[in-house]
């Protein structure tokens, strides 16, 4: 699989990497442990978790992580291991946020949860408005410093605050920001306007999640017809992603794929790998087929004109 470089100066990841927000929660432990070991044959070296993970309507705050550490093992030198912190790790909402004092207790649970020594890259999973920016800089540089992080990264930044973080990170001489990590796909290009000015200014790597936009870019849902049993979609958020106006989008690049001999699937990665400042698509995954089928998707290598077109087809 192809390779590129995740951040400025970091280590080589592959193009497909893989979102591990169903560990722990929707997926047991050995269901992950099928889709770890059908991600590292398939080449994947890129593994994105969060502290958080687990705890969302299942309350095992920290099984993504805990789950990842107990089956890595000696696997743990092969890939490139990013996790977040901030969001609330209890029903109280009490342990979360981005001060100094809270991001050190947080990176010694999540490197005592992944059974590691050092998180490759670690990310702000959202803004905190109560912590001064330069406060989070400097603690996450500290922790670079001692070993524990190789880079950093944030999450649903605005363009001011990424601004606010690296103009701090210029002046203080502290480790700026490697990454931004944003909902981005076919059907959700908001972040065109908001944030991708200030990642392309900065040099960031956007690394995109939703990149199949909830299962909605794989050709599983159908128009009128109930989401599959089991389904992302099945449950709450349905309604903004099966909507008329996301149908319309969806079915004209299904017409576009079909004269072309591809797939949904294949575009989705395609395009997302089309854009110089997307190093690796992270796409989650609950059964080790959808890890070759991602897998597989990433080969279709997008032309000037045919990204021009596609662009115009999902504005």
């Amino acid at each position: 699989m192809e390779t590129r470089i995740l951040g400025k100066n970091g280590p080589k990841v592959a193009v497909v990497g893989l979102g591990c927000n169903n560990f722990g929660g929707r997926l047991d432990l050995e269901a992950t442990r099928k889709v770890v070991h059908k991600a590292l044959d398939c080449g994947i070296t890129l593994f994105d978790t969060a502290d958080v993970y687990g705890g969302y309507g299942y309350g095992n705050y920290g099984g993504s992580e805990d789950q990842l550490g107990q089956i890595l093992g000696t696997r743990r030198k092969d890939i490139v291991l990013a996790t977040k912190f901030g969001m609330a790790m209890n029903q109280a909402g009490t342990m979360k946020g981005a001060s100094r004092r809270y991001i050190m207790s947080a990176v010694e649970a999540s490197l005592k949860r992944l059974r590691t020594d050092w998180i490759d890259l670690y990310q702000i999973h959202r803004p905190d408005p109560q912590t001064p920016i330069a406060e989070t800089m400097r603690a996450l540089d500290d922790l670079v410093k001692q070993g524990k992080v190789r880079q950093i990264g944030c999450s649903a930044f605005s363009i001011a605050q990424i601004d606010a973080a690296q103009t701090t990170a210029q002046q203080g001489k502290l480790i700026p920001l490697a990454t931004s990590q944003d909902e981005y796909s076919l059907l959700e290009r908001g972040l065109e306007t908001d944030p991708l000015p200030a990642i392309e200014r900065h040099g960031l790597s956007l690394l995109p999640y939703y990149p199949l936009a909830n299962g909605l870019l794989t050709g599983k849902y159908k128009r009128n017809a109930p989401a599959p049993k089991g389904s992302r979609l099945a449950g709450g958020g349905a309604s903004r992603y099966l909507n008329d106006a996301k149908w319309t989008i969806v079915e004209k690049l299904e017409k576009y794929c079909a004269a072309r001999g591809k797939t949904l699937l294949q575009l989705a990665f395609g395009w997302l790998l089309a854009h110089d400042f997307v190093p690796s698509v992270i796409a989650g995954a609950t059964k080790p087929e959808q890890i070759e089928q991602n897998v597989a998707a990433a080969g279709w290598k997008l032309s000037a004109a045919e990204k021009a077109e596609v662009d115009k087809l999902t504005e």
